[in-house]
């Protein structure tokens, strides 16, 4: 197993964070993910915003992936919770305890900011079967389809 390391990411990361989301996009969408120009100026609002924390995981010093935490407010939620918008692992260094770790700060920044739970969205089944079974075991339950609209 490689050492793990996590550190909130800055505006200075910025170039980190463009290219591990726009991998994640451009896996989701089968190459069809926005232009790096285009993710560089949503991650720079992004770091910016102070309800959001980014985290990057770095294994043996060097970065490997990017989780992106949400502060948001629901009534069914009992209040403030957190949104895991993204979570991105080199796919050469999934399996290795990376995700979990990542998972696991995202939960002590939970805690910390007074927050009753963590959600996320899985992406579309069955072709990303594997990462939907990866958070059920890691504690996450089932919510049902998230959806989306355009404005």
């Amino acid at each position: 197993m490689p050492s793990i390391s996590t550190r909130r990411a800055n505006a200075t990361d910025a170039g980190t964070v463009v290219r591990f989301i726009h991998a994640l996009l451009d896996e989701l969408t089968g190459g069809k993910a926005p232009a790096p120009d285009d993710v560089r100026q949503s991650a720079q609002i992004m770091l910016a915003d102070a309800g959001v924390v980014a985290v990057i995981a770095s294994a043996d010093d060097e970065p490997v992936g990017i989780m992106v935490l949400n502060e948001c407010t629901a009534i069914y939620a009992g209040g403030k919770f957190g949104y895991i918008s993204e979570l991105y692992v080199r796919p050469e260094k999934r399996s290795k305890g990376i995700a979990p770790h990542l998972l696991e700060v995202a939960s002590r920044e939970g805690r910390a900011r007074g927050w009753k739970r963590l959600e996320l969205a899985a992406p579309r089944q069955p072709k990303w079967k594997r990462t939907l079974d990866f958070y059920l075991r890691n504690g996450f339950e089932e919510l049902g389809p998230r959806l989306y609209r355009i404005i």
